[in-house]
């Protein structure tokens, strides 16, 4: 009878990953033992800075630890997504990557960082919605009517807040799909291009629900659908463009990463604390006010809705030709 005998190596290797897994354990449980950074990309009381300190207020509750948001604007928060890169994967410094900081990954080339393989997925937090806003002087009182006018009266001229910015891209991929012919006018900011689509200077553009949801109940803008793909329990009564234009879709996002090679248990940790929080009234209300509906997710499925995203907004990007300002 044979006898079968484990090599050495063999146990030196098992032995070696126990030690690590339960390392890997003992420091989730002790998870956050300082201080935790969240990197945002944008300036002071922009969403993803609101967002950063609504959910380190309940990390600090739950954890006993402070969380500092540190906001990064610069270079298109190019800057801020190589610190946290560069950061130590142990949990302490996490990253708002919204998509607005996946139209930066795919404009820019040569970036010292890769979204996909430089950070670890926690969790979506929430999308947020786009509106179709016309000028009340424009004859159309549907998405139907706009892209039927449109296809008859060549050279509507529609604002965003720069080019490759969200609204932008969520007016090209609407162009492409209609194929209606519309002049992009580029402002620097959400502000001006609404003051232009007040006047009458562009007949449309896409925002995010805060920003014009005054001008539209004012009746200064006439809204004729909304961009997410089911009509929006935050502007019930506007149809979605989708029910036009069958598979039309733009959400913006904010989600969690941290860098990659942070440990399993404490990316764990962190989605379960993150899930439990966004499932909550008071989450919902203070999401609701920035025109946003939390929206949690497993980390696998934070994963390939980045893959997702990525692609779509590389397409996007080459089909608008739009580069970086």
């Amino acid at each position: 009878m044979k006898t079968f005998r484990t090599r050495p190596s063999v146990l030196c290797v098992f032995s070696v990953a126990m030690v690590l897994l339960f390392a890997a354990a003992a420091n989730a449980q002790n998870y956050p033992s300082r201080p935790i950074r969240i990197i945002a990309l944008s300036s002071p009381g922009s969403g993803p800075d609101i967002v950063g300190r609504l959910i380190g207020t309940k990390f600090t509750e739950a954890w006993g630890q402070q969380v500092i948001v540190d906001t990064r604007p610069a270079a298109t928060g190019i800057v801020g997504s190589e610190i946290a890169a560069r950061a130590a994967p142990d949990g302490h410094t996490l990253l708002i990557v919204t998509s607005q900081a996946v139209i930066v990954s795919v404009m820019y080339d040569k970036l010292t960082y890769d979204l996909e393989r430089d950070f670890a997925p926690i969790s979506l937090i929430a999308t947020t919605p786009f509106i179709l806003a016309v000028n009340p002087s424009v004859p159309a009182h549907s998405v139907k009517e706009l892209i039927a006018l449109a296809k008859s009266k060549p050279g509507m001229r529609y604002g965003s807040g720069g080019s490759g910015s969200p609204p932008h891209l969520c007016a090209e991929i609407f162009r492409g799909m209609t194929g209606i012919e519309a002049l992009h006018v580029p402002y620097k900011g959400v502000t001006p291009a609404m003051v232009d689509t007040v006047s009458g200077q562009v007949q449309f553009l896409f925002s995010v629900i805060p920003a014009v949801l005054p001008t539209v109940k004012s009746g200064r803008l006439r809204a004729l659908g909304i961009s997410s793909p089911t009509r929006s329990a935050l502007v019930p009564d506007i149809p979605t463009i989708a029910e036009t234009v069958p598979g039309y879709e733009f959400l913006g996002w904010y989600s969690l990463f941290a860098p990659a090679k942070t440990p399993r248990p404490i990316l764990a940790k962190l989605n379960g604390e993150l899930t439990k929080m966004l499932d909550t009234p008071q989450f919902r209300e203070r999401f609701s006010a920035l025109g946003a509906e939390p929206r949690s997710s497993s980390q696998k499925e934070l994963a390939t809705w980045l893959r997702e995203q990525r692609q779509k907004m590389r397409k996007a990007v080459k089909d608008s030709g739009a580069r970086a300002d």
